[in-house]
């Protein structure tokens, strides 16, 4: 069945109703990019937003959040780089799985979710966009951003738990975009990844771009490790796979990184230990809103299961302190924002807040190495 974009008969949703009437794509393939929606009309974003405004008008309006701007009278010569992580919270769960106890099942509705999902990426504009528990990618987000100008690449997990609940759409994944008038594909590459010498449940996707503008590579990697408490050597296992992955695609830190996740570990953990101490020169980027930019925020995270409240700081965007700098970076919702309900809610769609950057390249990066 077509997903409504709203009540309007406007044209864009109904050439959003022939795209996804016509274009049976099987849901499972984890293929790099759909070519079924690149022969379609763009979509002006503007257009976009207003559909998902009519669809939201009963609910209350968007938070507002605040750039601050972490420059160090940095001279750039090029239009900085703006990076997204968000970990979207896939349908299937946050109707069928995960309990959320003070969250009304009608805010979880899809028709009206993926609108305030939308809301936030238009809102933002990123030129990098990485999620995770992506589950309506090839009915939603390939079929709309692909209009918007994006491409598209969806990894799904092997073994999704969204295919244990009624009526899922598909395994969830981790899909990355990126604005084709901004960056030239150079390379891109799906990372299944392993712990102890096994092959795990969680995924990675890696792709090294070209900036049209500046002719500089880099490398911008998505990935969602393994969740739950106990689970900590295995992350640690999986984080050091993706690490030494990361250091043969940038030829050893050659090629600037940038790493953005939802690693279900806080900064007391081992894996948060070697990403901040590899031989790949990282740094977090939301470390830098911290008075002695040491400290990362006090959660990324906030929700009510039947066990009780979890605050965690679990969502990072790494990159690599000798070749980039952190322009900016979006504040986080205050508490009294996210109510006492906390997350989600009708004014939020996930339990974990997006995170939003801008990057712009170093004038003199081996200086720093």
């Amino acid at each position: 069945p077509v997903c409504s974009m709203g009540n309007s008969t406007s044209r864009l949703y109904s050439a959003l109703a022939k795209t996804l009437s016509s274009s049976a794509v099987p849901q499972h393939q984890d293929c790099l990019e759909q070519p079924h929606s690149a022969h379609l009309d763009p979509i002006d974003p503007k257009d976009l937003l207003e559909e998902c405004q009519v669809v939201l008008r009963k609910r209350p309006p968007r938070f507002q959040r605040d750039f601050v701007d972490l420059k160090k009278n940095v001279a750039s010569d090029h239009r900085p780089i703006r990076v997204m992580q968000w970990n979207i919270l896939a349908q299937a769960l946050g109707e069928g799985k995960d309990n959320f106890v003070q969250c009304p099942m009608e805010a979880l509705k899809w028709e009206e979710r993926k609108c305030l999902i939308l809301e936030e990426i238009l809102a933002y504009k990123p030129d990098i966009l990485c999620l995770q528990e992506v589950d309506h990618y090839f009915d939603t987000f390939e079929p709309l951003l692909s209009r918007l100008g994006y491409q598209c690449t969806f990894f799904p997990k092997p073994w999704s738990p969204c295919l244990d609940v009624e009526q899922n759409n598909g395994p969830d994944g981790c899909a990355m975009f990126f604005l084709k008038d901004r960056f030239e594909l150079v390379n891109s590459t799906n990372i299944r990844l392993t712990a102890m010498k096994l092959k795990t449940n969680q995924v990675a996707i890696a792709q090294t771009l070209k900036c049209n503008e500046t002719g500089r590579l880099f490398c911008i990697a998505v990935t969602h490790l393994k969740a739950r408490t106990g689970w900590e050597r295995f992350r640690s296992a999986q984080g050091c796979d993706l690490l030494q992955n990361l250091k043969n695609i940038t030829q050893g830190a050659k090629i600037p990184l940038i790493i953005c996740g939802d690693f279900n570990a806080e900064p007391t953990e081992e894996v948060y230990r070697e990403f901040s101490n590899s031989s790949l020169n990282l740094n977090s980027a939301y470390k830098l809103l911290s008075p002695d930019g040491q400290s990362e925020p006090p959660y990324t995270t906030w929700k009510i299961r039947p066990s009780g409240e979890c605050r965690h700081t679990l969502d990072y965007i790494w990159y690599s302190q000798h070749a980039l700098n952190v322009n900016s970076a979006l504040g986080l919702l205050t508490e009294e924002q996210i109510g006492p309900n906390r997350l989600p809610s009708f004014n939020y769609p996930s339990d974990h807040l997006s995170l939003v950057c801008d990057f712009s390249f170093n004038q003199d990066p081996d200086r720093l190495l």
